[in-house]
């Protein structure tokens, strides 16, 4: 076998995501010879923008913090939201491995979560958390135990998730600097003197080695998997699967630009990401996300695994599908921003095209992102809708790119570009091109109720998930403000996604199934190279990052042979 291959191993995996570096990590921990493959320049995937959460029921930490959950609710709640041909199975794997799988990577890495209060998104569904515990975020890391080629070469967080593109935060400090509680200044200030006083490092990178979110994530796989001495190759891109028969016995990388056969004894693990920035395959699959360009997904992220699973004969299961979201687009920038937070704050509402609110605010961004997608399909007035605000609003919280207390015209050009800004609502709404009267009519009827704490046509700030993030100070109702105060603000916001989350079919071992609904021996696919155990839902926080790094520890798992 070793004379036809240039390089054999016993597990490959395609992707550097935090799925992907924790099964290669699992697979290299149970004796595995394991190679990481990565299309780009820069490792960490998606994971490394995100803000790193993941959603796992019954977890050690949860209890610890006095929640003691109950799997069985889990499994309804997911059940319920999920979609139909969503097997019982899958999602039961899920369930049932979640807290395992995080136990093994807080007792073999130096990653730690926490459990957080942190609504279900549909907490008052059947099994739905009110309460929280689990959505889990993970603690800063220090990225100096990292050698700094390692470091360089990391992919950096968001925009959305750090402060001016470069500087790192935790959620409890985002929190900090959104309210401005008393010592964030000084906060701030140290954070920024620690990392402009990283030298001799700052003159060679802009990078933050004060890892947080999907950094301190990724951050510490990689640390542990160097430790493993699991090699990771950048800029080798996935070019085919080997198959003889029903099993795969290898794959075609392109390395040092040369195409490179690698044979593999175990199997090959396909954790490579969505199809987010593929223009051709959204336009044959996902017609209510049709653009590329704002997807919030990482631009490697073209769909090259689920092609070529496809092209050795596997099966897809909801291509239809994404994890939704609105989201703001600066011109130049290679993605869309998520809009998370901003929506629920006290003193701003969104508008279509015609000046009219159609939606609650407030709601998770994937409910948010599939109702404007669906809103523009069906009426063609939602992209781009507009996040309309006032004065209070600006001086207070941000508005996407847009940062409170830095004057407007501090802010980049491109953000200027699109701000619209005016002394009334009739003239904003020209620069809008909306109809004033119409403008002026919702702000009025918004203003009428938001004075008292209501919305009585969409129940923005009812929900527990809605009130999370509203402003506590504001009463009676932390989401609603009237908005009165001149100049008043807008800008565009867009239905779109932070990738997509249909792929290959897969059983509830991530294996990846042919035609004919068999598994293909020695392939596996998880996170968005596979299609989701969620379905076309959302349920929490973290049910994109946790299923990829729980399907990827049962991968790993079930390819080495091993309960290690």
């Amino acid at each position: 076998m070793s004379e036809k291959w240039d390089k054999e191993v016993d597990v490959l995996v395609v992707g550097s995501g935090a799925g992907g570096m924790l099964s290669a990590l699992v697979a290299a921990r149970n004796n595995a010879d394991v190679l990481i493959v990565e299309k780009d320049k820069l490792w960490g995937g998606t994971s490394a923008t995100s803000g790193g959460g993941i959603w796992i029921p019954g977890s050690d930490q949860a209890r610890a913090s006095g929640f003691e959950d109950n799997l069985d609710d889990a499994f309804t709640y997911l059940r319920g939201l999920s979609a139909d041909n969503v097997p019982d199975e899958n999602i039961r794997a899920y369930v049932d491995n979640a807290a395992p799988m995080l136990r093994w990577v807080t007792e073999n890495t130096q990653i730690n979560y926490i459990a957080a209060p942190y609504p279900d998104y549909h907490a008052e569904n059947p099994g739905g958390s009110p309460q929280g515990f689990r959505t889990h975020l993970p603690l800063e890391f220090d990225g100096r135990q990292l050698p700094t080629s390692d470091i360089r070469t990391q992919r950096f967080p968001s925009p959305a998730a750090s402060l001016f593109g470069f500087l790192q935060w935790t959620f409890a400090e985002t929190t900090e600097l959104l309210y401005r509680t008393k010592g964030w200044f000084t906060h701030l200030c140290i954070n920024m003197a620690r990392y402009w006083l990283d030298w001799p490092f700052r003159f060679t990178s802009r990078k933050d080695r004060r890892l947080t979110l999907g950094n301190a994530l990724t951050g510490g796989l990689r640390l542990a998997l160097n430790e493993q001495n699991v090699p990771l190759w950048l800029e080798s891109p996935l070019k085919d699967l080997v198959r003889d028969g029903d099993r795969v016995t290898g794959a075609v990388i392109e390395h040092a630009g040369k195409p490179m056969r690698i044979g593999v004894r175990k199997g090959v693990v396909l954790a490579a990401g969505g199809f987010d920035k593929n223009q051709g395959m959204r336009d044959k699959n996902s017609p209510l996300y049709p653009t590329a360009q704002i997807s919030g997904g990482v631009s490697s992220n073209t769909g090259d695994a689920i092609q070529a699973g496809e092209t050795i004969g596997a099966k897809t299961m909801n291509m239809q599908s994404a994890w939704a979201a609105p989201v703001f687009y600066v011109p130049g920038e290679d993605r869309g921003r998520l809009c998370t937070i901003e929506r629920a704050l006290p003193g701003c509402i969104m508008v279509n095209q015609k000046g009219e609110r159609y939606l609650n605010e407030a709601a998770s961004y994937h409910v948010t992102g599939q109702l404007m997608a669906k809103r523009e399909a069906e009426h063609g007035d939602a992209s781009p809708s507009w996040m309309v605000f006032d004065f209070r609003y600006r001086h207070q919280f941000p508005m996407g790119p847009l940062y409170p207390l830095i004057p407007d015209w501090a802010q980049s050009g491109q953000v200027k570009l699109i701000l619209k800004k005016a002394r009334t609502i009739e003239e904003l709404a020209e620069q809008m091109g909306v109809d004033p009267a119409g403008l002026s009519a919702t702000i009025a009827h918004f203003n009428e109720h938001a004075s008292k704490g209501e919305d009585p046509d969409f129940h923005r700030g009812q929900a527990a998930y809605d009130k999370m993030y509203g402003d506590p100070r504001n009463t009676p109702n932390p989401c609603l403000r009237p908005i009165t105060q001149a100049p008043f603000y807008a800008m565009p916001i867009y239905p779109g996604d932070i990738g997509t989350n249909g792929g290959l079919l897969t059983n509830a071992k991530a294996q990846v199934l042919a035609e004919d609904g068999k598994p293909i021996s020695g392939l596996y696919a998880i996170g968005n190279n596979a299609a989701s155990a969620m379905g076309e839902s959302y349920p929490g926080a973290g049910v994109t990052i946790g299923p990829a790094m729980t399907f990827g520890y049962i991968a790993a798992r079930d390819m080495t042979g091993s309960n290690a």
